[in-house]
């Protein structure tokens, strides 16, 4: 069985909760979790002006 990864689909709330060091980056890049917390990782990006796959290059490194 694979270890679950973090894709552009999940959500803030499920990202935070399954890999808590990645609350670092969401503060960093301005991302609430309170509010942004139910959107998908693509949505929030594109929200905040933010490339992607940078977010989730970041996510995945502090997921490690």
């Amino acid at each position: 069985m694979n270890p679950p990864t973090i894709t552009s689909d999940l959500t803030v709330a499920t990202v935070a909760e399954r890999f808590p060091a990645t609350k670092a980056v969401f503060a960093r890049a301005g991302i609430d979790l309170c509010c942004g917390g139910a959107k998908s990782l693509e949505f929030v990006a594109r929200a905040h002006g933010l490339d992607l796959d940078r977010l989730l290059g970041e996510l995945k490194q502090a997921e490690e």
